[in-house]
């Protein structure tokens, strides 16, 4: 009788560990086709032949050659707090934004006034906090962008 019931608990405690193993994983595998179904939208063209990762791509190559080392150091300083893993992604997508900016504006060079709007375009709202506090660590006015930041 007793080896019986055993059994039993061995076998509801086994059919709970596979529920919950069950949930864990379709919970990682939609976080992740979520993620993964972003990208390939993101990868779709458009009407003009090419997708946001190609315009990203070629503003990128369009405007590498008008960084300076001290703009550069400033970008990496601002993607800093992003984890290491998805550091690369954040800085294209900032690079981009910044490279189409410069573009319109038919510019020359990187200069921190358009390095400051690209980032403040190209980011969610909630960086725009560390990017604060970093202009101000770094005595740099950012009043001029207030109307970016929608203050």
């Amino acid at each position: 009788m007793r080896f019986a019931r055993g059994i039993n608990m061995f076998s509801i405690w086994t059919q709970i560990m596979i529920v919950i193993w069950t949930v864990f994983l379709l919970g990682i595998f939609s976080i992740g086709g979520y993620f993964m179904f972003r990208k390939f939208l993101k990868r779709l063209p458009k009407e003009d032949g090419k997708s946001i990762l190609d315009w990203q791509e070629d503003y990128i190559k369009q405007t590498k050659d008008l960084w300076s080392s001290d703009q550069k150091e400033l970008l990496e300083e601002l993607v800093m707090p992003v984890p290491s893993l998805f550091r690369d992604v954040a800085r294209d997508k900032i690079v981009g934004k910044i490279g189409e900016i410069a573009l319109q504006k038919k510019a020359n060079a990187i200069t921190q006034d358009l390095l400051i709007e690209g980032y403040i375009k190209a980011t969610p709202k909630r960086d725009h906090n560390f990017l604060i506090k970093t202009l101000k660590r770094k005595n740099i006015d950012y009043t001029q962008y207030n109307h970016l930041f929608g203050k």
